[in-house]
């Protein structure tokens, strides 16, 4: 039987299967997003999006408060790190995905182990790998090939969704180097929730503005769901299993499954979408997901 009671660490490999089950979440994310964001406005979308999420972590942590106490300086480091993971990681990225491909905005988020690999380098302590900066160096020409590859209207269309959809990757990696170290003393979901709910107060007010004027009688049950399924499956579960995990592991060991998320989204994009996947895109996929696999051998 596993006991996950105090003093108790789980296995690597639970560990592990738990990262994977987060990655398949996570991945599903962006065809459901692409199709919420065919009918939602991005910033329309976040705003129900948080506003729902915050509904169901505000009582949970009203009861989680009873814990161990969480300083001023600490509430405004958690403050911090929900503009991080908010405005600048979640509404973001859903500006980007609504200008570019789900099998796109999935395999450059394949990149973020290397920028966590930075972080957790210089702000954890982490030690340095001339393998693990190979790797860096692979992906980033991976990286390069996908957003210039095949592209005859080069600076609109496909390549600006994927150059926001970056500044997303990298304000997720600050966000995961931040909050490890509070997980780690105050529990994932009380942390994540409270980064959470302080980032969608911040953006509630721009939220609400873009929501009132929005024709909502357009949206179905298609629409909908997608916010559901980011709002619920996303927002709680998957965040919470994120930060759980790096309670028990380094940042960048957590970050290394992340390479398997472009293989699902893209198969569940041309499914669900009828996404083509492309040769540069296959040819770029490759070159980014073998420098991310040397960054974490």
């Amino acid at each position: 039987m596993i006991n996950f009671g105090p003093g108790v660490r789980p296995s690597r490999w639970f560990l592990f299967g738990v990262i994977f089950f987060h990655q398949v979440l996570t991945a599903l994310a962006f065809p459901a997003a692409k199709l919420g964001l065919g009918e939602i406005n991005p910033f329309v979308f976040a705003f129900f999006r948080f506003a729902i999420a915050s509904m169901i972590y505000i009582p949970v942590l009203l009861f989680l408060r009873r814990g161990k106490k969480i300083t001023a300086r600490e509430h405004l480091r958690i403050f911090i790190i929900g503009l991080v993971l908010i405005p600048c990681n979640q509404v973001i990225f859903l500006v980007g995905q609504s200008l570019t491909s789900a099998g796109h905005s999935s395999l450059l988020f394949a990149t973020m182990p290397i920028f966590v690999y930075i972080l957790a380098m210089v702000f954890l302590g982490e030690r340095f790998s001339i393998r693990r900066s190979a790797g860096i160096a692979i992906a980033v020409i991976g990286v390069y090939f996908i957003l210039t590859g095949g592209k005859v209207d080069f600076g609109i269309g496909y390549l600006l969704g994927d150059l926001i959809i970056l500044v997303a990757v990298v304000a997720w990696a600050v966000g995961t180097v931040m909050m490890k170290p509070l997980a780690m003393k105050f529990g994932a979901f009380r942390v994540t929730g409270l980064a959470l709910v302080y980032g969608s107060l911040v953006y509630l007010p721009y939220g609400l503005y873009r929501a009132y004027g929005a024709d909502l009688s357009q949206i179905t049950m298609t629409g909908w769901g997608s916010v559901l399924y980011l709002a619920l499956v996303v927002s709680i579960l998957a965040y919470f299993l994120w930060y759980w995990v790096l309670k028990y592991l380094e940042a960048s060991r957590v970050a290394v499954v992340q390479n398997i998320q472009p293989v699902i989204a893209s198969a569940a994009a041309a499914v669900v979408l009828s996404e083509p996947i492309t040769e540069n895109f296959i040819i770029g996929g490759i070159i980014v997901i073998t420098g991310v696999i040397l960054t974490e051998l």
